[in-house]
């Protein structure tokens, strides 16, 4: 801990040390975590894709209104003559950091690399039966079959320079969930609008204009100073002394100070992103619990009891201090598949739950370990505290395991965790990405976060289904019909939607963006 603070203090006093004299335009820009990673395609993560975006660039991209936009390519279009044929036009002109002139063969090797058996993306790429380059700015993508909505799966696969890939031996992607290592990892070389120029991991990471990036428009932010403050109060008083411009992860209980607080300002909205807990399915009794002889979870009274012991709206209220909207489904407002109905979730009843936990054999309750990230959602380990508590009531005794994302997430990739809280966005807007990664059973390129291995051979079938279906009716309908099976096997024990506020210097603008990835080209100062 001594060491973790003395890191800390260094970085405070270096941004101290420039405080007096940053222009109009260094942004110091500080959050909770920094990124696992700056391979591109190793990690499917918020806080990994919101770094690199401003490095490295995407064909298509979501603006703030969550609407789907150009960035690297220009044009997208079935191909007329074969509607199992996407077809890219490329942007012209347009260079990496190191000069190299970004072509096709960028493109081709990038979502290959990104369909990858190492690679985190691959399950968004899981109908791509070939990628082929047509000439230098035209790239075609062969599906296995039509796949009407892939566009909405491109907005974090990030485009490398192929031959700067080859020549510094990052052909494959790193294995982070092996803890592998390669060049990728702490150097880049992107089209984006910043340049990284130095990187110290989890404590500084300092970007620059790239005078010669494409857009037409300069932003107003020349110089990022990136400042992973892992402490709330920490982050917060490094806000309100002047020594950082931004706070990305505000906590709950200091919005209504800094709101009153001279100097600052604070933005808010909510992000497509779900909290839920999941937990370990299978016959085979869970490696924490002293239930040796079965799997609670795997008794779907037990799932029920959890659900009617659980109290979101205490959690909304007492925990998110009312930033929160508690649901009953793992899919966020803003994603095509969401519903009222959907979204109910059922009151809490304490006498029913225990009625339940004592016809599944569970009278004198069990013992189980929570693993919670510490640093990557709004209040997380929070949250995590209340549903021990709230579990306690019915008998299940929780010890709370509690880590940074970066050694909580490898837990549930790997497969080594009974019971964790994750949280999940959408950056597809669809309900077959929270399928495909959450629900589908780990195999291949499908259910790269499906921690607590749930499986369901008839549920998959319809999942798959989906990347081809090109009658909007008939995939709507099997869309509800993959939800009502969600919701009532309790795969998934949802707790609510994330509400965002961002804190800042009351004479720049940053909005809140929907997947929480704010491009700081978006920030604007005050006249």
């Amino acid at each position: 801990m001594k060491k973790v603070m003395t890191r800390l203090g260094l970085a405070l006093l270096s941004t101290t040390m420039i405080a007096g004299t940053a222009s109009a335009e260094t942004i110091r820009w500080a959050r909770a975590s920094d990124a696992l990673t700056l391979d591109p395609h190793s990690q499917n993560q918020g806080v990994t894709h919101n770094f690199a975006h401003h490095i490295y660039e995407t064909l298509v991209d979501r603006d703030e209104e969550g609407t789907l936009q150009p960035r690297l390519a220009t044009e997208w279009e079935l191909k007329e003559d074969d509607p199992t044929v996407w077809v890219f036009r490329l942007r012209e002109g347009v260079t990496f950091h190191d000069g190299a002139e970004f072509t096709a063969e960028d493109v081709v090797f990038s979502l290959d690399r990104a369909r990858s058996e190492a690679s985190n993306m691959r399950q968004l790429h899981v109908e791509v039966a070939e990628v082929r380059a047509v000439d230098d700015y035209t790239v075609e993508v062969q599906m296995t079959g039509p796949s009407p909505l892939y566009p909405n799966n491109l907005t974090n696969t990030f485009i490398m320079d192929k031959d700067w890939s080859e020549a510094n031996d990052v052909v494959e992607v790193q294995d982070y969930a092996a803890g592998e290592d390669n060049y990728a990892v702490r150097n880049t070389n992107g089209t984006g609008p910043y340049i990284l120029q130095s990187r110290e991991v989890d404590v500084r990471s300092v970007l620059t204009l790239n005078e010669n990036h494409w857009a037409e428009d300069t932003p107003a932010v020349t110089e990022i100073i990136y400042l992973p403050i892992a402490d709330n109060a920490t982050r917060i008083a490094a806000l309100l002394s002047g020594e950082v411009d931004l706070v990305q992860d505000v906590p709950v209980q200091d919005i209504e100070r800094l709101q009153a607080t001279q100097g600052v300002k604070i933005e808010t909205g909510p992000e497509n992103r779900v909290i839920y807990f999941g937990y370990r399915f299978g016959e085979e009794p869970l490696a924490s619990s002293n239930v040796t002889d079965a799997n609670p979870f795997n008794d779907p009274r037990v799932r029920e009891a959890m659900e009617l012991a659980v109290d979101r709206d205490a959690i909304a209220q007492v925990v998110m201090r009312g930033q929160a909207l508690p649901t009953g489904v793992a899919n966020p407002p803003f994603v095509a598949g969401w519903t009222e109905e959907l979204n109910a979730y059922p009151a809490v009843d304490l006498e029913r739950a225990q009625e339940l936990m004592n016809e599944a054999g569970y009278e004198n309750g069990f013992t189980v370990t929570l693993d919670t990230p510490n640093n990557r959602y709004v209040n997380d380990e929070a949250i995590s505290q209340a549903v021990v508590g709230m579990l306690g009531r019915i008998g299940i005794n929780v010890t709370l395991a509690s880590r940074p994302v970066a050694q909580h997430s490898p837990l549930v990739t790997n497969n080594q965790t009974d019971f964790y809280l994750l949280g999940w966005g959408v950056p597809t807007f669809d309900s077959a990405y929270v399928f495909n990664d959450l629900v589908h059973t780990k195999e291949g390129s499908y259910g790269a976060y499906n921690g607590g291995l749930y499986s369901n051979p008839e549920l998959d079938a319809k999942i798959q289904s989906l990347g081809t279906e090109t009658d909007m009716e008939v995939r709507d309908a099997t869309v509800a019909e993959i939800w009502q099976t969600v919701k009532e096997e309790r795969v998934l024990l949802p707790i609510h939607n994330q509400v965002l506020a961002y804190a800042m210097r009351d004479d720049i603008t940053l909005p809140v963006h929907p997947e929480n990835q704010p491009l700081l080209t978006s920030l604007t100062f005050a006249d």
